[in-house]
């Protein structure tokens, strides 16, 4: 599976973006699909996420109630709906999946095998 991550850009604070993840190679409907974020210096942490199938969503508590995971089976696609953004949401995002991922791994980005490029968010004050 291929993915490619778009959308991101220069937003304002309190502004909003959606992040965009289309996959290629593989339908990956029942694939774990979450989104991470990295800022420079710091360690990559856990955004948001389906889990396998879709019947769940996770997310961290520093984005709930600002962003939404979102996806279409039919485009093969996820997103991230990103509202109320902050200067401490600028980072790299990127997109990942994975096949026989486990909920209780749901927010560890060392256990997903696909990964797209990033794309850069930068919030600005």
């Amino acid at each position: 599976v291929q993915l490619q991550a778009s959308g991101g850009g220069l937003v304002q604070a309190g502004g909003s973006l959606r992040l965009s993840c289309v996959a290629s190679g593989r339908t990956f409907s029942r694939y774990a699909k979450g989104w991470f974020r990295q800022s420079p210096g710091k360690e990559r942490e856990f955004v948001a996420a389906f889990s396998r199938g879709g019947g769940s969503t996770y997310y961290a508590d520093s984005v709930k109630g600002r962003f939404t995971i979102s996806r279409d089976n039919a485009k093969n696609s996820v997103y991230l709906q990103m509202n109320s953004l902050k200067p401490e949401d600028t980072a790299v995002y990127y997109c990942a999946a994975d096949p026989g991922l486990i909920s209780s791994s749901i927010t560890r980005w060392d256990e997903y095998d696909y990964w797209g490029k990033g794309t850069l968010v930068t919030v600005s004050s």
